[in-house]
């Protein structure tokens, strides 16, 4: 045949290739005709495999992929339109009986883009049911709507639950409570934007499984951190509808709850799980990674042990490629695909771990994660640890990523919790240093990695531990709903009950969680870093003390919308504060507050003087004043903390050789709410009311009376807000 002749479209032949990995249509037109796949897998513990499915009409086939490259099966199989289950399997080369479909042990593809539970072939003999991933397309019309691509400066994260953030809510339909439908419904998307909050982290929504031991005591794995499908979402947060459709529905669902987010300009970040997978510990049952090669996927020592890095049984092994390749893969589908703006990742250390077994910021995940032109633009948060030697590795990952801040959680609950309880029992509190480093953006943390205070998450709760009611409602943990007679969850959680262990109906105790709980909010919102709410923290959620409530899915977990008169108090001043951090954030360069040399942090005393060494490291002085803004910024702000129990005399400072007038804003005080709109001048003395934070603007101007705010502007700083904000926003 000459080499200028075209071969027909219907005779021409695509081979099988080893990629990409997982279920991928067939191009040419006589194999679309035929529903052929390619498929491939990385296996590399079995000898041959094959595929087993379900056809078009009910019938269970196997087929095999008969060639091999690099440690991956692979072949063209024909039958398999959208909609069909199907499962991999080793293929018997012995000469005992040989399985029929569906009757050997059946490993669910690691790329499965799709994924459901179905019957085996033979119920009777074996009733247990299978995981079999699902042929689906990626088509879906999103409209035109683009990403927020909000700046990590202005971002506020809110970690959710999609099954608790709605299973109570009154205005969703009850069809759409505890779905992805009903994370994206109007009244859902109203309350997010009433708030001010920019970015959803939902808690895991790849498909999961419960461990063993939850299902004997007859619990779930609520959270989700037990995954065993990279690329498919979790189904059972899917409408009733959805889920009778199939995966392809539950698929487009989800899409659709990005869209709706999108288009009011939240983000969606998801909180993903590489480190580990559901299959427990060698002891348990293979169903997918153990079967196609346990020692390839999982980190193990030299005689086959696992090494454990996660506490859940298994390690993935990211010093295999593969595995590392399997990661990337999956964070690329979802931000292309699902349009994801970004991911958290729970035990990140355990992802960046090398041969011998050690964190490395060089990782060659961290590196691939990083030149890749599609991940590398998405939000890349960290969990700096893991439960492995050297696991605690905050402020050390690379720049790109920031990281969960547990430094800034355990410094905040000292300051407002651990240490009123020592002052309320006669004892000293800590001094101010500690607060002071972490309302900056903690720089010496992140300083060593090349990157500045906007690395830093600020968390005071998430998911894993007490919420923000309970830390001001409870001393020690109440787990035993659990089953594990209160063993598990952490014992020491820097909380303080304010003299009484539990719900109470006195009103002084009510009346100092509850200005405990605003201190510690406005704290997170004045601090350098991008803040994050746990879901129901803003209007006061209970989890009645129980601080590791990954398998409770009752009303324990779900959000309470039926608030009380300390509830929408609560939600109003988180409102206000919000208001406030994006006031003063809209005045501020883009550069604000990544480029620290035009930044400022100016602390002064009650006295209005500079802090010295001396009152810096002291317990006896625990008012501190702060001003900050940048240089090119056209409104500064002033703090006042007064982490002590009396009332102290304030003075206002003087900066730059320059007077300022400073209107009061906000006063977690409700004596000191009355002054609100008041201005006062540099010299000029008020109260810092006892467990408060102040917030005022502070402008350049001279002498200011009581009354609305007064001054001039020096020339390229104009004068804003002439007229002072109400109480709420």
């Amino acid at each position: 045949m000459s080499s200028n002749m075209t071969m027909p479209l219907a005779f021409v032949v695509t081979p099988s290739q080893p990629f990409p990995l997982g279920l991928t249509a067939a191009r040419s037109a006589e194999q679309q005709a035929t529903h052929t796949v390619n498929l491939a897998v990385y296996a590399p513990g079995l000898d041959a495999v094959d595929v087993h499915f379900i056809d078009e009409s009910g019938a269970w086939r196997k087929e095999p992929l008969p060639e091999y490259t690099d440690g991956v099966h692979h072949g063209l199989v024909a039958g398999m339109p959208e909609g069909t289950r199907y499962a991999f399997a080793a293929r018997s080369t012995g000469d005992g009986a040989v399985p029929g479909p569906g009757e050997a042990e059946l490993l669910l593809d690691p790329y499965a883009r799709g994924v459901d539970v179905v019957e085996r072939p033979d119920p009777a003999e074996d009733d247990s049911e299978l995981v079999m991933g699902v042929r689906v397309h990626d088509h879906f019309d999103w409209g035109g709507v683009a990403k927020p691509n909000v700046p990590w400066r202005d971002t506020i994260v809110y970690e959710a639950h999609v099954r608790g953030q709605t299973m109570r809510h009154p205005d969703i339909p009850e069809d759409l409570r505890g779905t992805y439908a009903g994370m994206a419904h109007p009244a859902m998307i109203e309350h997010f934007n009433r708030l001010g909050v920019t970015s959803i982290e939902l808690l895991p929504v790849h498909f999961h499984l419960d461990e063993t031991h939850l299902q004997i005591l007859g619990l779930t794995n609520y959270w989700g951190y037990n995954t065993a499908a990279f690329f498919a979402p979790h189904p059972a947060y899917a409408t009733a509808a959805a889920q009778a459709v199939g995966p392809q529905a539950v698929q487009d669902e989800f899409k659709g709850m990005v869209k709706l987010l999108h288009a009011a300009g939240i983000e969606v970040i998801l909180d993903v799980v590489y480190n580990h997978t559901a299959e427990e510990g060698p002891e348990r049952p293979a169903f997918s990674f153990r079967g196609l090669g346990e020692r390839f996927y999982y980190r193990t020592d030299p005689e086959g042990r696992y090494i454990d890095t996660t506490g859940c049984g298994n390690t993935l092994d990211f010093g295999n490629p593969r595995v590392v390749q399997l990661a990337l893969d999956s964070l690329r589908y979802w931000v292309e695909e699902f349009q994801v703006d970004g991911f958290r990742f729970d035990l990140a250390v355990t992802l960046c771990r090398d041969a011998q077994h050690q964190f490395t910021p060089l990782h060659p995940f961290l590196v691939a994660a990083a030149a890749d032109p599609v991940i590398s633009r998405a939000k890349l948060i960290s969990e700096p640890w893991d439960v492995g030697m050297g696991g605690w590795q905050t402020g050390r990952f690379p720049q790109g990523w920031a990281d969960w801040n547990d430094h800034y959680r355990d410094t905040v609950r000292d300051f407002w919790l651990s240490d009123r309880g020592a002052i309320d029992a006669g004892e000293l509190g800590g001094p101010t240093a500690r607060i002071a480093d972490v309302l900056s953006g903690s720089h010496g943390l992140f300083a060593a990695s090349g990157r500045t205070g906007i690395a830093s998450i600020n968390f005071v709760t998430a998911h894993d531990g007490f919420t923000l009611a309970d830390l001001t409602s409870y001393h020690r943990k109440h787990n035993e709903a659990n089953g594990e007679q209160n063993r598990d969850g952490a014992t020491h959680n820097r909380s303080y009950n304010h003299g009484f262990e539990g719900r109470t109906e006195v009103e002084s105790i009510i009346a100092a969680r509850t200005q405990t709980a605003k201190n510690v909010m406005a704290t997170l919102m004045v601090s350098l870093g991008v803040p994050m709410i746990t879901a129901g923290d803003e209007f006061g959620r209970s989890q009645q003390g129980n601080n590791n409530a990954y398998c409770q899915d009752n009303e324990l977990t779900w959000l309470n919308w039926n608030l009380d008169t300390a509830g929408r108090e609560m939600l109003d001043h988180t409102r206000w504060l919000i208001r406030i951090r994006r006031d003063f954030l809209e005045r501020q360069p883009a550069s604000y507050p990544a480029r620290e040399e035009s930044n400022y942090f100016h602390w002064f005393g009650a006295d209005g003087q500079p802090m010295d060494p001396d009152r810096w490291q002291s317990p006896h002085h625990r008012v501190l004043q702060f001003l900050l803004g940048s240089r090119e910024g056209y409104l500064d702000g002033l703090v006042v903390i007064n982490g002590g129990p009396e009332a102290e005399d304030l003075v206002f400072p003087e900066a730059f050789d320059h007077e300022f007038a400073f209107e009061l804003r906000y006063s977690t005080a409700a004596r000191a709410e009355q002054r609100i709109g008041t201005v006062f001048a540099s010299g000029q003395a008020d109260v810092a009311e006892p467990w408060s934070v102040s917030i005022y603007r502070a402008r350049y101007g001279g002498t200011a009376s009581y009354g609305p705010a007064q001054g001039s502007a020096v020339p390229g700083r104009p004068l804003l807000f002439k007229t002072p904000y109400g109480k709420t926003p």
